[in-house]
Order: structure tokens, then sequence, then C-alpha cells
């Protein structure tokens, strides 16, 4: 039982994982997934070229995810080291982790590049919407954009499932939508839960050259940041209720 309550406890001061019954809001349940479009067995030569196709795997047979411990673990996070503080020592996530677990290539060229403005795009100052024709073949409706990012209802509804007749051209467009998703769903997600992020469309420009780049390593800085963002997120709500529970002591006195 005292092995069991130092796990609750971190530098003296009680951790979230002793508090996950009676604390459940102190629980990360922002966890996205793929928005059941179909893995057709023609795009899947495009997902093995791009070096993506073990992680929509992954995403066919999703695992069940621990939010509680997840929470757990990022309050054992220490940035000034970019590990996991736990009892028995110190543990990190490694590029070796990345290959193992979601079979991402870590070997390549770095991603990069960012949108300034949907309107314009970073190549040339072309517009954005043009490069969206051109590779999936329409424009997004002006109510599906939203700044940088387009609705995933958008593609959720288009691009669902890949029609039996369908050419070579239209199977890449399916490709290409499918890949958009599985980027900003689920390996670079963001809180807004319902949007995909035109800054994949450069990589997309050219599926022949997608497994160029090491995904894996992006991947790994992204989970970085994100644990960091939550780190400042927890702190910002332990911050809160501490102001209240002064405020509410001063009112009673």
């Amino acid at each position: 039982m005292a092995e069991e309550r130092s796990l609750y406890r971190l530098n003296g001061v009680a951790h979230i994982a002793g508090a996950i019954a009676d604390e459940p809001t102190r629980c990360i349940y922002s966890v996205r997934r793929q928005q059941n479009m179909s893995m057709h067995h023609r795009i899947i030569l495009y997902l093995e070229r791009a070096g993506l196709y073990h992680l929509a795997r992954l995403n066919s047979h999703w695992f069940l995810l621990d939010e509680s411990l997840v929470s757990a673990f990022i309050e054992r996070w220490r940035p000034e080291t970019h590990t996991f503080n736990m009892p028995f020592g110190e543990c990190i996530v490694t590029l070796q982790d990345v290959v193992f677990q979601i079979g991402l290539p870590v070997d390549g060229e770095a991603l990069s590049g960012c949108l300034g403005e949907f309107e314009k795009f970073i190549e040339g100052g072309r517009p954005a919407q043009e490069w969206f024709q051109d590779l999936f073949g329409e424009l997004p409706p002006s109510n599906k954009v939203k700044q940088m990012t387009v609705h995933f209802i958008l593609f959720h509804e288009r691009f669902r499932m890949l029609p039996a007749d369908a050419t070579e051209d239209t199977v890449r467009i399916y490709a290409r939508a499918y890949i958009m998703m599985l980027l900003s769903t689920q390996l670079f997600g963001d809180k807004s839960a319902n949007r995909v992020h035109i800054q994949w469309l450069p990589y997309l420009a050219n599926l022949d050259d997608m497994g160029r780049y090491s995904w894996g390593s992006a991947a790994l800085e992204r989970l970085y940041r994100c644990i960091l963002n939550s780190i400042r997120s927890s702190l910002k709500f332990k911050i809160r209720n501490t102001r209240r529970h002064i405020n509410m002591d001063n009112r009673t006195r």
C-alpha cells in the first residue's frame, strides 16, 4: 500500500492518478480518430508509398486509449528534460518507439513550410483554392472553409467510399483525401476536432514523393509540443481553481 500511495505523489504533491475517480474533469478526453473513411484496397499502394500504411491499418483497427493513464503521464512530464519523471526513474518516447508502435518512417527529409493565409499559397502566391481544385477535383464550399482549414464533413461526405468503376485519376483523388484526413485527425490533430488543415496540400501534390519525408520525426515533435501545451492548460486550470477557492474563503470571512 505504501508503494501504491507513492505513485500518487510527485515531489510531495498529490498526483492526478490518486484522484481520477473524484476529478474526472482533469482527464484528457479530446482524442480524435479517422472519420469513418473506407480504406479501399486500390488506395493502399499510395499509402505504402507515402510510408503511412501501417498508421492507416491502426486506424482501421484502433486500440482503446486509457485517457486517465495519459493524463497521469502528462502530469509527470518534465519540459526541462523532455522526460517522464516516474518513481522508478525517467523514461522517454523515442524515434524507435515511433517506428515500432505506428510504423512511421524516421529517415528522410524534414517536414517544413507553412501557409500564411488560405487565399495565397506559399509557392508563387498561387491561390490555395486552385491547388485544392487541382488535387481534389472541386472547390470547397465557402461555408466549409475557416482560416487555413476545411471542415472534415466535406471529406467525409464526398470521399467516404471509392466508386467501384473509379479511374486511376479518381483513385488518386480519394487517396489524397484519405491521407489528408489521416494526417489531420490522427497524426497531427488539434483541438478543433473537426478541421482538416490545408498545410498538407504541397505534400499531396505528388503522392509518389510523400515517402521521402520523415513522418515519424514530425509526429514525435508534435507529441512533445502537445504534451507541453497540455501541461500549460493544466497549470491554468490549477491557477483558476486556486483563485476561486481563495475568493470563496475571502467571502466567507
